[in-house]
């Protein structure tokens, strides 16, 4: 098994509950964001606000005139940061590596797939894996990147039980 000094060290942190800011400086601490292109923002912009329940929190233009805008669905101060590319993503993010949402239900993973279906966005699924990973389905961005969608993934319990 390989094994990763600078990993193996972080892995005997504990986690802090909370605040996920810090309290001397009010700013963010631990995950914040994950960055991806996107041709066609609006596309985008839509694509996230419909599977991933996700809107815009920020928006501005870069010093090279393109859009960036932060998107998040304000269950914790996470945000997918999408950025105007003028050309095609030529290395989207897949086919396994994704963003993962989950959802309140299998019947939204359900709806959400029916949909994606319709409009070719369903990549996989919906599969029911069991515990830990549950029922979930890879749909494709509009630039190809993958996005997984899914219900019953414990990934919060995980992390408070590591944490003790």
């Amino acid at each position: 098994m390989y094994s990763c000094p600078l990993a193996d060290a972080w892995s005997t942190v504990k986690a802090s509950p909370s605040p996920t800011y810090s309290t001397a400086t009010g700013m963010d601490v631990g995950w914040t964001h994950v960055a991806l292109y996107a041709h066609d923002l609006d596309a985008s912009i839509d694509f996230y606000a419909r599977y991933a329940r996700m809107g815009i929190v920020h928006s501005r233009k870069g010093d090279d005139g393109k859009r960036i805008v932060w998107l998040s669905d304000r269950t914790r101060p996470f945000a997918l940061v999408l950025i105007e590319s003028r050309e095609p993503v030529r290395e989207p993010l897949g086919p396994w590596a994704h963003l993962g949402v989950g959802l309140p239900s299998r019947e939204a993973v359900d709806e959400r797939c029916a949909l994606a279906r319709e409009e070719g966005h369903l990549k996989r699924g919906p599969v029911e894996s069991g515990y830990p990973v549950g029922y979930w389905a890879l749909l494709g961005d509009p630039d190809g990147h993958t996005l997984e969608i899914s219900f019953g993934q414990e990934i919060g319990m995980a992390i408070d039980g590591a944490g003790g």
